[in-house]
């Protein structure tokens, strides 16, 4: 029974492992020239993050969020600055929802007899079945033109939230969303040019 024990718990490590990479994703409008784009901002007064949102809540994680999304876009060469006169405004927002799973354990289970295991349920629909509950977690940057207020870039990277115990954790899993997030902006990989000028 102990080595049915361990192969349970080496698959539950095996899933929960292969789960904690992100899942990133992003779009853009075709109509922008993203070469264009300089400087930028983050929102003020009432065009912030609205209610509901998880960075409302958490000021200081929404302070994380900027610091690392402030490092990619300047390493590529954009500027923050405080003037409302700027190309773009970056937008964060961040969203929580509760998941579960379902893991399928075929065969090789039940009793262990004198020829080894025995799985008297053996066949296409296996044994045992696992519910799995846990919280997935979104952060979504928008780049929003300047001027017409419309959406011109988004990216977003979701994955499965873990606790933390210090805050340099939580600073290298935001940083590392980031990183993953803006590796698709601007469109056309034009940053790595931008930071050779």
């Amino acid at each position: 029974m102990k080595k049915r024990g361990l192969f349970l718990y080496l698959v539950a490590v095996f899933f929960l492992a292969g789960c904690s990479a992100f899942s990133v994703m992003s779009d853009y409008d075709r109509k922008y020239d993203f070469g264009t784009f300089q400087t930028y901002r983050w929102p003020v007064e009432d065009e912030g993050i609205r209610k509901g949102d998880v960075l409302v809540a958490n000021p200081l994680v929404y302070k994380r969020v900027q610091s690392a999304v402030d490092q990619q876009l300047q390493a590529k060469g954009f500027r923050l600055t405080d003037s409302k006169h700027v190309d773009f405004i970056v937008y964060a927002h961040a969203g929580i929802k509760e998941r579960k799973s379902y893991h399928h354990y075929f065969g090789m289970g039940g009793v262990f007899g004198p020829y080894g295991w025995y799985g008297p349920w053996w066949g296409p629909y296996g044994r045992y079945t696992y519910v799995n509950y846990y919280d997935e977690g979104t952060l979504v940057v928008d780049i929003i033109d300047a001027q017409t207020k419309d959406l011109a870039w988004r990216g977003a990277a979701t994955r499965i939230i873990r606790g933390y115990r210090t805050a340099e954790d939580m600073q290298h899993d935001i940083n590392e969303a980031a990183a993953k997030i803006l590796e698709a902006f601007p469109p056309g990989n034009r940053g790595s040019s931008r930071q050779a000028e």
